[in-house]
């Protein structure tokens, strides 16, 4: 608990200690007043206050106006014990609140801990903590074991294990060596590192995460639009609505005051909405919480709502359902040297492996007039010979004449040097381990339908889709291509069916915005995913994807229970209430009952996996 949650506490307790005393004196009437006034000003004076100062403000219609003449009427009416006890489970209804809040802002408060508090630099052979955001893009840093990587870069020295528990929810560490790239908000666990920083603050992974989850709440679903909505034509109806029961009846039938004021005011206690304000957007922000245990980021509460309506899961290839480690595993024709010189000065994964294949030093000397043709290939002059190297299309838009060649189970490089069909290098890429499980939990979740959209040939995109078992598949695109695919596959849709787009959030960055919901897969470090995707698996596990859609279907199901059992539950009592058959008490749990019952069920999302 907090310190003001513990004060509340302790005001409760008192309250409720002198409560009982008055309930026990032997005092009758209007000499009981003085007593009960003591528990009530000491649980409820914050109540009156917050009641008349919105009053002065121009909100009048909220809970604290509802509470504060609900309870002022009983005394009014002589009901003593009613007020008071109204005005205590109410607090103890906002306390319960206030904890279970708390509880749920725990995840969003650890993920906030990864904000560095400082860096440190090497000056005059001292080390010195200065600010981060002092940092410039080349300066050098220390993190020592123990400590949190303050900014973004590349290990200049040392060696170590870091912790990326706190941005990707991997339990295991990630070593790190000379030259491999750290990101911020990782906890150096054993070595010491000297990293070279390559982003500003600004601009690092941790500052764009804490943007991104600060912002979150910015975007809310549509059922809390409604609950909003909802709320403020509610609250004046009802009390217009408690007015007129306490008058117009007594009026019509000359008298009877005794009996329709306390009927109203029972009515004002059950029309609170405390249940629905509070425990819909509760359930939302625990089901963001929740996922970004699991290294799951979620822009906002309008997208895992979108997300339990996922019908259509379209996903990149390359990086996202395979590895994206590219292997040579066969060559015809001797063209390996050709092809790796042409490709030297590429960083296509492809173009990695071919030079990995070869073994031999780069050698710029003996290349010129390099052309990269976007989802083609490359076209290079080697040694005074003109090289292609790159995929059947490039054959066919150069002219080159090609014999029967089989499709592969891989990506098939080409090779044709001075106008002439040389021979062809296979590069295989294999699928991720957890990519085929993931796809069947996804169809358990509901997913009616998962596609394969890549730019590789087409006999190594059916090799995927088989092995993994996808619904469909579409090969050798272009990046324009895939935007047209994916514009078809939303005509197709199902009402209410939301199109969901995986990929690597760089390359894929048009279609992540055209899709229902974009989801960036192993983007630590990318700007690009950042930005285009609406949600970010914080590293290439696939299986993070299913465990997003289940906590986004429970959030929804939590809402929608909350909704109906709070709307519920009130209409029943407004109506027992008007027809004299409620006392306060069923009104307390109807209000303060109801709310509590409410946000226990938002809790659960807490323990969302």
């Amino acid at each position: 608990m907090t310190k003001k949650q513990k004060k509340m506490l302790y005001r409760i307790l008192i309250s409720f200690a002198l409560f009982v005393c008055a309930l026990l004196l032997p005092v009758e009437g209007f000499l009981r007043l003085p007593f009960f006034l003591v528990p009530y000003a000491i649980v409820g004076w914050d109540v009156i206050w917050k009641a008349v100062r919105n009053i002065a403000n121009g909100q009048v219609f909220d809970e604290n106006f509802l509470m504060a003449v609900a309870t002022l009427g009983a005394f009014g009416c002589g009901e003593y014990p009613e007020g008071v006890a109204v005005l205590l489970f109410y607090q103890v209804g906002e306390l319960f609140q206030s904890v279970a809040v708390s509880r749920s802002r725990q995840s969003i408060a650890d993920l906030m801990d990864i904000r560095p508090d400082y860096a440190n630099v090497e000056r005059d052979g001292q080390l010195v903590q200065v600010d981060p955001e002092e940092i410039a893009v080349g300066d050098t840093i220390v993190v020592k074991a123990g400590e949190r990587v303050p900014l973004d870069g590349v290990v200049s020295q040392g060696s170590s294990a870091l912790d990326t528990a706190a941005l990707t929810g991997e339990s295991l560490p990630r070593d790190v060596a000379q030259g491999d790239q750290v990101i911020s908000g990782c906890v150096n666990l054993s070595g010491l590192l000297h990293v070279q920083v390559t982003k500003p603050f600004g601009e690092s992974t941790v500052a764009r995460i804490l943007d991104l989850v600060e912002n979150s709440s910015e975007k809310k679903a549509q059922a809390e639009h409604f609950i909003t909505k909802f709320a403020r034509y509610y609250t004046p109806i009802v009390v217009f609505a408690a007015l007129a029961l306490a008058v117009l009846p007594s009026l019509l039938t000359g008298g009877q005051w005794g009996v329709w004021v306390p009927r109203a005011l029972n009515f004002l206690v059950v029309s609170c909405p405390c249940a629905l304000v509070i425990s819909i957007p509760l359930s939302f922000f625990g089901g963001i919480g929740g996922a970004s245990k699991q290294g799951i980021l979620v822009k906002g509460s309008n997208y895992l709502e979108a997300l339990a309506q996922a019908g259509i899961v379209v996903f990149d290839k390359t990086g996202t359902l395979t590895q994206g480690k590219f292997t040579v595993t066969r060559t015809e024709g001797g063209v390996l040297e050709w092809a790796a010189l042409a490709e030297q000065f590429s960083t296509h994964p492809i173009s990695r492996s071919i030079l990995t294949a070869w073994g031999g030093q780069p050698a710029p000397e003996r290349v010129r007039d390099v052309e990269e043709i976007a989802g083609h290939g490359v076209r290079a002059v080697v040694d005074g010979r003109l090289v292609l190297a790159g995929s059947r299309k490039l054959m066919a838009r150069e002219n080159i004449s090609m014999p029967a060649i089989q499709e592969q189970a891989g990506t098939t490089v080409y090779v044709a040097v001075d106008g002439q069909y040389q021979g062809c290098l296979v590069i295989s890429d294999r699928p991720k381990a957890s990519s085929a499980q993931a796809l069947r939990e996804l169809k358990a979740c509901g997913v009616r339908q998962t596609v394969m959209l890549t730019g590789d040939a087409q006999g190594a995109a059916q090799h995927v889709a088989q092995e993994l078992g996808l619904d469909q598949f579409h090969a050798q695109l272009l990046p324009a291509d895939k935007v047209e695919r994916v514009e078809a596959l939303l005509r197709t849709k199902q009402p209410k069916e939301q199109l969901v787009f995986v990929g690597d959030g760089i390359n894929d960055a048009p279609v992540l915005s055209r899709a229902d919901i974009g989801v960036a897969m192993g983007a630590l470090g990318s700007d690009a995913a950042i930005e285009a995707a609406d949600i970010v698996l914080m590293d290439d596990d696939l299986a993070k994807l299913p465990a997003a859609v289940r906590i986004a279907k429970k959030t929804l199901a939590i809402v929608k229970q909350n909704i109906v059992f709070a709307i519920g539950v009130k209409v029943l009592v407004l109506a027992l209430s008007a027809a004299g058959r409620a006392s306060m008490w069923a009104a307390v749990f109807a209000d303060v009952g109801v709310s509590v019952l409410a946000i226990l069920n938002a809790s659960r999302m807490l323990r969302a996996k």
